[in-house]
């Protein structure tokens, strides 16, 4: 019997608090520090392209961290390796505060990186371990709640920091929530994969492991589908600085707020989200919306190449858009996993591995193509339309 089939009770308030604080680590090490990049190109010397390398380093090493960690939890349950990756990404903050460069920078925002990637690893694999269909889905649903506060208050509140302290104070103020989640969760996380379901698990089967999981359609499908909503994401992420404050010219307080309310568009789609769910299937919730994206990315496109963009018209359909993100993260990972029954934990670090990498790759192609707006609006569509074709082919 699987943990998710012998659990049918209700998450509890702090078990659910307690993952969501984790699964904030990465919006909140990705958005905070987002207006410190002229302040740290200029106190480092270092170029903008430079600062932007330090952003694409930490995707790209919780890409990498969620591959080598998930076969880890596997073996050890889920408690011992988040503990270490916590103590990792406490030491990586540490190295980002006192940074004497921007290479130093980077390499502390890779450290910073493969520890927290232990936190994807195992959020999505608790869930699994206790929940299945609906009920993951719902539980997704709920921790994108908790997690949508942090988008949405990071570039403000790194802003509000940044007019009384310097940049670093940022990575300061990481290195303490690191410091918070570490001591809840050696107190109030349990462990959810016990040691007789870790018998005969072994390191040395990682590759034939993954292997193996990459072999099944709809797993693979629907992380795929997870990882181009992701694209769509950080190209809008990386993106929308230069297109507002460049192309636009609207000011940073603007920016900031737009920002904080497209993420409050994500948090209350995945809410909807476990709403609709007492009627509809996940697939059917994840085709709609991805379908929706394609319609919104096309829209953005067609008004970037016909120079009509305005401040209002792309907030608006920045905001439909993060509301497609809203219902397509939860659903699509929940449909992944749930095709799952063993080795949880490297299913579920290949398939957040696939939205780290899609999600680095889409921003930096953003950047490789000049950060204009019909590149912007280019890779979004490109994403949305690969959601809708990996649906079908988890269909097929």
């Amino acid at each position: 019997m699987t943990a998710a089939a012998a659990d049918s009770r209700a998450p509890t308030l702090g078990f659910t608090l307690v993952l969501g604080l984790i699964q904030a680590i990465w919006p909140l090490t990705v958005d905070l520090y987002l207006p410190a990049f002229p302040q740290i190109a200029r106190d480092l010397g270092a170029t903008p392209g430079q600062v932007q390398y330090t952003l694409a380093a930490y995707l790209f090493g919780v890409a990498l961290g969620q591959a080598a960690l998930g076969p880890v939890t596997d073996k050890y349950g889920r408690r011992a390796p988040l503990l270490a990756g916590l103590g990792l990404y406490l030491l990586g903050t540490l190295v980002c505060v006192l940074a004497p460069s921007v290479g130093v920078l980077i390499v502390g925002r890779v450290v910073q990186a493969l520890g927290g990637a232990a936190g994807a690893v195992v959020v999505s694999a608790v869930v699994r371990d206790r929940y299945e269909g609906k009920a993951a889905a719902g539980l997704f649903s709920t921790l994108m709640l908790v997690t949508g506060v942090a988008p949405a208050i990071a570039p403000t509140l790194g802003t509000w920091l940044l007019t009384f302290l310097p940049w670093r104070a940022i990575f300061g103020v990481l290195a303490v929530y690191g410091a918070l989640c570490l001591l809840l969760v050696a107190l109030r996380l349990p462990e959810t994969h016990p040691a007789p379901a870790r018998v005969g698990m072994r390191l040395r089967d990682a590759a034939s492991v993954y292997a193996g999981l990459l072999r099944r359609r709809v797993f693979l499908s629907y992380s795929l589908a997870a990882g181009f909503s992701g694209g769509m994401l950080f190209a809008y992420i990386t993106g929308s600085p230069f297109l507002f404050l460049g192309e636009l010219d609207a000011s940073p307080g603007l920016y900031a707020l737009l920002f904080g309310v497209n993420a409050t568009g994500l948090t209350l789609a995945s809410q909807v989200n476990r709403v609709l769910l007492r009627r509809f299937e996940p697939g059917q919730m994840a085709r709609w919306a991805g379908r929706v994206a394609v319609v919104v990315g096309l829209s953005l496109l067609v008004a970037a190449v016909f120079h009509v963009l305005s401040v209002p018209l792309v907030a608006l359909l920045f905001f439909a858009l993060l509301c497609c993100a809203g219902l397509l993260f939860p659903n699509n990972t929940a449909l992944a996993l749930s095709s799952v029954s063993e080795r949880v934990g490297s299913a579920s670090a290949l398939s957040g591995t696939t939205q780290s990498a899609l999600g680095a790759l889409s921003g930096t192609l953003v950047g490789a193509l000049g950060g204009g707006s019909v590149a912007i609006m280019g890779v979004i569509t490109a994403c949305a339309v690969g959601v809708v074709v990996c649906h079908a082919a988890a269909r097929r």
